[in-house]
């Protein structure tokens, strides 16, 4: 297993930069000039035109595809007004990429069976991401009037009320009054003028600044999850990708392991097998000559016989140990732990096991990781905890090293972690720099 212990790197998220880190303000007083904060409020302003472009463009085609029905000229209107919105689809996720920083793949591309204007047709009208295109124009136009209604008006008072003493000579110089006027009838007028009530009012529009970008980050939440759900690809396409990646997987862990089983046999067994033959070849010939001289040749032969055997238990262990066959994860489980440099506390909390590829799974998982405590984290002890939660099962493994454990591309918590995702697992790997490291492996039950 690579070494996963160490110094860890810098990653690309928020606070990592050096830049980030001098600022002297916290997030949240910071976030109403963050450009994240003017990045989604500029998409929300131009939801609204945009949307109300989309959905008179969806409902012109739409009633135009269907009155005109009855006549053959209805079934290519509406093809090319879905196509229209299909390009309009992949204008807002382009816009979703750029302002909202958020990936989202294509949809599956119209592929007719056969050649033709008519199989193009057919072809698009059986898209599902045409007709989730037009629900989303349907569903994106009243929620952009709503956001843009409510994003701006919040912004606007906002920062109008903070910046209030900074205006507030404007009333009785141009319009005769003290001020913002909050009340007024024949006899009695309220007016925000007095030193008190100008500082309230900038106070209570520095509250409402510092919340606005909230407010906006959680109104295009939403529209993140419309894009995502109705522009992006359908969960079937999602799920037939990720079990193509994950068959991927299995089939590139597969040939590794052929790979390694290959090579050991052909560095290990197979080579000392070579050795011990022409070692009782030449005993053979000595035989006559020199008895005792064969005597011995034929003693070192028996040693070497004894290493080749070793080296096959542990290489047949290592593809699949006995232990676990026949007695299941606690018995595999506490013969790693004994064979570990480490002294290991092993617990197995299970009523019924689950099914061999699951076991098999967990027991190399635990064997990797014991492996790599043993190499690298420099702890005193470890402890394995195995578990059944609903039909889940969990995998615990602590130690008390030095840490900076990280799922890193090539690394070997990055291979358990993609054979985890190829049963639709779960790695995680919480190991601050000085320790502890605590990693913990999901999978389904599957008994």
């Amino acid at each position: 297993m690579a070494t996963d212990y160490g110094h860890p790197t810098r990653t690309g998220f928020p606070g990592d930069s050096p830049a980030e880190r001098r600022h002297l303000l916290p997030p949240a007083l910071r976030a109403p000039f963050a450009a994240r904060t003017w990045s989604e409020f500029g998409y929300i302003l131009l939801s609204l035109p945009i949307a109300t472009f989309t959905f008179v463009f969806a409902v012109t085609a739409l009633s135009l595809g269907a009155g005109l029905l009855v006549t053959f000229i209805g079934i290519p209107v509406l093809a090319a007004g879905l196509a229209g919105l299909r390009g309009f689809g992949a204008m807002e996720r382009m816009r979703a990429r750029s302002l909202l920083r958020l990936e989202v793949g294509d949809p599956d591309p119209v592929r007719p069976k056969k050649s033709g204007g008519m199989a193009w047709i057919g072809a698009v009208l059986k898209s599902g991401a045409s007709w989730r295109t037009v629900l989303y124009s349907f569903l994106h136009f009243p929620w952009a009037i709503f956001s843009f209604v409510v994003a701006v008006t919040f912004w606007t008072v906002g920062w109008g009320l903070l910046t209030y003493p900074l205006w507030q000579w404007v009333f009785p110089m141009y319009t005769g009054q003290d001020g913002i006027q909050l009340y007024g009838d024949e006899t009695h007028s309220v007016y925000l003028n007095s030193p008190l009530e100008i500082a309230a009012t900038a106070l209570i529009g520095l509250l409402v600044t510092l919340a606005t970008p909230w407010l906006i980050r959680s109104l295009t939440m939403v529209d993140r999850l419309m894009v995502t759900g109705l522009l992006g690809p359908s969960l079937l396409a999602s799920r037939v990708v990720e079990l193509e990646s994950d068959r991927g997987v299995v089939v590139d862990t597969a040939a590794a392991d052929l790979r390694r089983i290959e090579r050991n046999l052909h560095d290990g067994a197979q080579a000392r097998l070579v050795s011990l033959a022409m070692d009782l070849g030449l005993a053979k010939e000595k035989l006559r000559e020199d008895p005792q001289a064969a005597a011995r040749m034929v003693d070192e032969a028996h040693g070497e016989v004894k290493i080749a055997l070793q080296e096959l238990r542990d290489l047949a262990r290592g593809i699949h140990p006995a232990v676990l066959t026949d007695r299941g994860l606690d018995a595999a489980l506490s013969a790693v732990a004994s064979r570990c440099t480490v002294p290991v506390t092993v617990d197995v909390d299970l009523d019924r096991r689950p099914a061999p590829a699951i076991e098999g799974i967990a027991y190399f998982t635990a064997s990797e990781l014991l492996q790599n405590i043993s190499k690298h984290s420099g702890a005193s002890r470890a402890m394995v905890d195995v578990w059944r939660t609903s039909d889940r099962l969990l995998l615990q493994i602590t130690d008390d090293g030095v840490g900076g454990a990280e799922v890193t591309a090539g690394s070997g918590l990055a291979g358990l972690a993609e054979r985890m995702d190829a049963v639709d697992g779960i790695l995680v790997v919480d190991s601050p720099r000085g320790g502890p490291t605590t990693v913990t492996a999901e999978l389904p039950w599957r008994g």
